[in-house]
């Protein structure tokens, strides 16, 4: 199979046939093979019933469902798992991704050699001030923290190459920094198309003003995760040692002062107490840092989801 289409959704029944439709004709009209994965992360409406409909109508359709709603990430987690496609599309359900850069996106991945694309909404139709504006702040952080020149990062319709998808995790709400997580895993060769972005048709958008603060410590996360994940007491244990000996100079001074220059009444000094202080600071990070070594050694349940049905899987 060439293309795998992985669509997380939540409450959008009346999107979902005419993506349905566009993606077939998209596909057929480029002669490619395809499935179309969609995940109802718990939707209220009648997602559910409608992806059962449009999988009669056409067998490349599967679609599974959570008990509730977990989130972008394990959706798109459950369907990186499930794709099997050489190159794996992912888009938004809400018809504002255009199904019609999806051959541009294959040809990327399999001509150009890219491991990952990623979409770039240079023209936008949404609020200037409640998402533009937040959105570029929010892109031009990622690339100052992360080093990776992505104009739009958020993106939600990227292509990869199928082992990328296959050697990364995505948890909590990692799916903001995807081609992050694919960097660390040694998958560099990382690319950007300007990608067409349509007004919202049906529906209100699922997203606020918190997702751009969660994003930010979301950000914070994954960075200290791709760094020191594998390796907690590079960071802790510097950090400790840089503690201890700023705290151990500063008693050794005061020692000194009292030995050889005979100054009385140093535990009154505020200064004593600031060196005691940093040295135990500096002990707690060496044995968060063991703790840390310790809990990576650890299995984790983090990716369990509860799936009330699936369909064509």
């Amino acid at each position: 199979m060439q293309v795998s289409i992985v669509i997380p959704l939540f409450n959008e029944e009346e999107s979902l046939p005419e993506l349905c439709s566009w993606i077939e004709r998209v596909m057929k009209a480029n002669q490619l093979s395809y499935e179309i994965l969609m995940i109802d992360d718990g939707s209220k409406d009648k997602s559910w019933q409608v992806i059962e409909t449009l999988s009669k109508e056409n067998s490349a359709v599967k679609g599974m469902k959570f008990t509730r709603n977990y989130g972008k990430s394990a959706a798109l987690y459950v369907g990186f798992e499930q794709a099997e496609g050489d190159v794996v599309i992912t888009m938004d359900a809400d018809l504002q991704d255009s199904p019609d850069e999806i051959p541009e996106l294959y040809k990327m991945i399999v001509e150009s050699k890219f491991d990952l694309v990623s979409g770039w909404k240079q023209k936008r139709y949404d609020n200037t001030f409640t998402k533009n504006l937040p959105s570029k702040l929010y892109n031009a952080t990622n690339r100052l923290i992360t080093g990776i020149k992505l104009h739009d990062m958020n993106c939600g319709l990227k292509a990869y190459r199928k082992e990328v998808i296959k050697s990364i995790e995505v948890y909590g709400e990692m799916h903001r920094f995807i081609p992050v997580l694919a960097k660390n895993a040694g998958f560099s060769a990382i690319g950007e198309k300007v990608v067409s972005h349509q007004a919202r048709k049906y529906g209100v958008s699922k997203f606020g003003w918190e997702r751009f603060i969660n994003g930010f410590l979301d950000l914070l996360s994954v960075t200290f995760m791709t760094r020191f994940a594998k390796k907690p007491m590079h960071l802790f244990g510097s950090l400790g040692i840089l503690s201890f000996i700023f705290g151990f100079g500063l008693l050794g001074y005061l020692t000194i002062d009292k030995i050889f220059f005979h100054e009385y009444g140093m535990t009154t000094k505020p200064i004593f107490f600031f060196g005691i202080m940093i040295l135990i600071i500096g002990v707690m990070l060496f044995l968060s840092g063991f703790l840390a070594e310790l809990i990576t050694r650890n299995s984790s349940d983090r990716n369990h989801y509860l799936i009330s049905k699936k369909i064509g899987i």
